[in-house]
């Protein structure tokens, strides 16, 4: 047992307030603000008219390379599609050939007017109806990539090709 004396060496806390501590609801606010600060700093650094020229271009760039290779020259749809189209893809209600040449032209015309910002808004629903075909007939264990796709699509059919687009320039005339 220790006697009163030992207790007496103990050292004693000082007298008065205790040390200052950052209020908890001070650190809430200034981290509330800090993050509304970097929200408005992202939505300026990412405007509508930049997502929307960035999605053009990454849709038409997809759907341009896969019908570049249905075709041989310019725009002459090649025996390795016709097989595709025959062997493999077999959609329903059109026959290969036809299928084969609407997929190839359509490959290249709606890129080309997603690239320029023209019919955006239609071009875009078109390549997502395309989309949707090949997802649901073609290659159905591809949804992560047509998901993506069709997320950028449905930014454009929603929002529009944006002030960097020919569909803006020939709305203000």
């Amino acid at each position: 047992m220790s006697s009163p004396s030992s207790l007496s060496s103990i050292p004693s806390m000082p007298a008065g307030p205790a040390p200052a501590v950052p209020a908890a609801p001070a650190c809430a606010a200034a981290a509330a603000s800090l993050r509304e600060r970097a929200a408005r700093l992202l939505e300026r650094a990412t405007p509508h008219d930049l997502l929307a020229l960035l999605n053009r271009i990454a849709i038409a760039a997809i759907f341009f390379q896969a019908g570049r290779t249905k075709v041989d020259g310019w725009l002459t749809v090649n025996d390795s599609a016709l097989l595709l189209f025959r062997e493999e893809y077999r959609l329903p209600l059109l026959a290969p050939e036809l299928a084969a040449h609407l997929a190839a032209y359509a490959e290249h015309l709606l890129p080309a007017l997603l690239v320029l910002g023209l019919f955006t808004r239609l071009s875009a629903l078109a390549l997502l109806g395309m989309t949707l075909v090949i997802q649901v007939f073609v290659y159905p264990d591809a949804w992560p990539t047509h998901l993506s796709w069709a997320g950028l699509m449905l930014y454009l059919v929603g929002r529009g090709g944006g002030a960097l687009s020919l569909d803006c320039l020939l709305r203000r005339r």
